[in-house]
This record gives C-alpha cells, structure tokens and sequence, in this order.
C-alpha cells in the first residue's frame, strides 16, 4: 500500500469535518514525572558482562573555542546536521562496570557528588545508579582509571571525603600519574583550567587513597582480559582497553573522541579539552581506523547512553552505528 502526502491531507481532512465524539467525565491527569528512571545497561563480551552505569549528562552554552581549529558556525552545523540544537552542546557520561566472573571491575568514576549537588542531579550519578543496577560499592574489587580529569576521577570520593569504593585497589596509568604527581609540571601549570586540574587531582589522590593507587603499564592486562592500551593526546598518560572474553572483544575507547557526532564524524577538529590536540587526531584516527577494519564493538565514555556500538568509514571521518537495544542479556 503506498501512502502518499494526499492520502495524509485527505485523512486529516476528514478529521476536522467529523463531529466531535462526546467524551466520558474528564478525570485528573496522572501527575508528571520530574526524573528518568535509573540508567544502566547491560550487555556480554564472552563470558564478562558490561554494565554501563550513566552518569547523567551536562548541557552548556556552546563555547567559541570547543573546537579550536574550527569556526563555531561549523560547529553549530554539526550539531544542526545530527539533530542536535545549537549554540549548546551536551556531553554525555558512561562510567563501566565490569563483572569478569571472578572480579568486579570499575572503569572511571563519573563527576562525584560534589558535581551532582552543583549540577541539581544532571551529573554525579555514577553511585546511585550503580547500586540501583544490583551491585554495592563495597564489594568493587578494583577501579581502573583511564586518565585524572575530574570526570573520570571525582567519583572516587564520597561527599563526606571518604573512599567511595573502600575495599578496591585503584589502578592507574604510569604515565599519568608521573605527570600530574610532578611538583615541577604543577608549578609550570597555566592559571585557569590546567592549574585547577593538578589542584583537583592532587586533592583526589592525597584523601588517604595514596595507599590504595597503583600504577600500571601499558601493553597488560590490569584485570582478566582487560588489556591497557595507550592512546595518548587527550592527556600524557590517556588510556584505553581492550576487554576479551572467548572470541569477543570490545575496545573501551575513554576520551579518545568527545560526542562522536562531532569528533568521530570530524576526526580532524581538535578539541579544547585535549592536552595535545595533534596528538590526539593522530591517535583518533588510528583508533578508528583499527575499529573498522576489525568491526569491533566500542563504548565511548562521552557517547550518548548505553554509548556503545560500531563504526564504519563515511567520506573523510567515521559514523558511529549504535549497537541494537536487547532485552536480554
């Protein structure tokens, strides 16, 4: 049956010439709901099931300079191309876990409680989520960190200052940690946003998690069948992972790219958060390059939620296709 736009005039035609239908007694509409319900999203790699544990999402006027070596105009087509409205943009935040089996694993920790309260609730869910999806924060063996901005790190802390994952080795890049744990790279810092994240990291590390923090190496496993991998630009010591399981594998990409309609799309836009931009377009671009070639599913940490799913090459950039919602697992 073809359905043409004078079938669809004709029908809503009709409409407005019918009489309106009596209705029963009206009756009070159901109140409006203020908030989503809790978001996780569950899916297997082999034998390992991920969970990833939304964070919430942080809307904000569009900053001239988001992209530096691009015009906000093209940035506001961006985002008018894939839907999105503009002169703002939405970042989106997926913190993991990881159930191995044998070990409960936390990849990043989401914006903290603090971001939560600052925020009204957009931000800082990573916890409360968390615990909706079935698991307590006690019984988190190990936390592995991909690089120290406070989105990634901030969870690390409760409220009151205390560990939110008390009984859980923290495992974090070298690199990173011998950067940002330089007296001498702090005192170099500029003022302003670089100055303020070695503040925040020390702040972070030094609240009696020292103790706990241990560095690893790229090139190895730091859980069962999670291997760290480099991929530098966004900060010196940026991480991500590869997690096999049987024949599966899933690449954990972190902040390799932001929202992908834009820097997966655009691979060559350099984005103010990252510390190296040329750096990080090199590793973008070889990254996703891997992706297609290997058709490997991917979880992006600034994807929009669950923020998983596959890419394909389109014209000078790439196209995330989101994996298919299942209801099971």
């Amino acid at each position: 049956m073809e359905f043409s736009r004078r079938h669809a005039l004709a029908g809503a035609a009709a409409l407005a010439a019918s009489p309106l239908i009596s209705a029963a007694p009206a009756r009070a509409a159901v109140p409006l709901a203020d908030k989503q319900a809790p978001s996780f999203y569950r899916y297997k790699i082999g034998d390992a099931q991920v969970n990833a544990i939304s964070d919430g999402a942080s809307t904000f006027p569009l900053p001239d300079s988001l992209v530096l070596n691009v015009k906000k105009d093209e940035v506001n087509a961006a985002l008018e191309r894939a839907f999105m409205p503009k002169d703002k943009m939405t970042i989106h935040f997926a913190p993991l876990v990881i159930n191995t089996g044998g070990k409960l694993v936390v990849i990043d920790t989401g914006n903290g409680p603090g971001a939560f309260a600052s925020s009204k609730g957009n931000v800082g869910q990573f916890t409360s989520n968390m615990t909706a999806a079935g698991f307590d924060p006690k019984a988190v063996d190990t936390v592995v960190i991909s690089h120290f901005h406070g989105d990634h790190i901030n969870g690390l802390l409760t409220a009151d200052g205390a560990a939110t994952f008390p009984n859980a080795e923290v495992l974090v890049p070298a690199v990173e940690w011998k950067y940002w744990m330089d007296d001498g790279e702090m005192s170099r810092a500029p003022a302003g946003r670089m100055a303020d994240q070695f503040k925040n990291i020390r702040r972070i590390f030094d609240a009696g998690l020292k103790k706990k923090v241990t560095p690893y190496e790229w090139g190895k496993d730091v859980a069962p069948g999670l291997l760290a991998v480099e991929s530098i630009g966004h900060t010196p010591g940026h991480t991500s992972y590869v997690l096999s399981s049987g024949s599966d594998k899933l690449f954990i990409q972190s902040d390799v790219t932001n929202h992908p309609a834009l820097f997966a799309v655009n691979p060559g836009w350099h984005l103010m958060f990252d510390q190296d931009p040329a750096q990080a377009e090199t590793t973008r671009r070889k990254v996703y390059d891997m992706l297609v070639a290997d058709r490997m599913r991917v979880q992006g940490f600034h994807y929009p939620f669950p923020a998983n799913g596959f890419v394909e090459k389109d014209g000078n950039g790439y196209r995330l296709v989101p994996a298919p919602w299942s209801p099971v697992i």
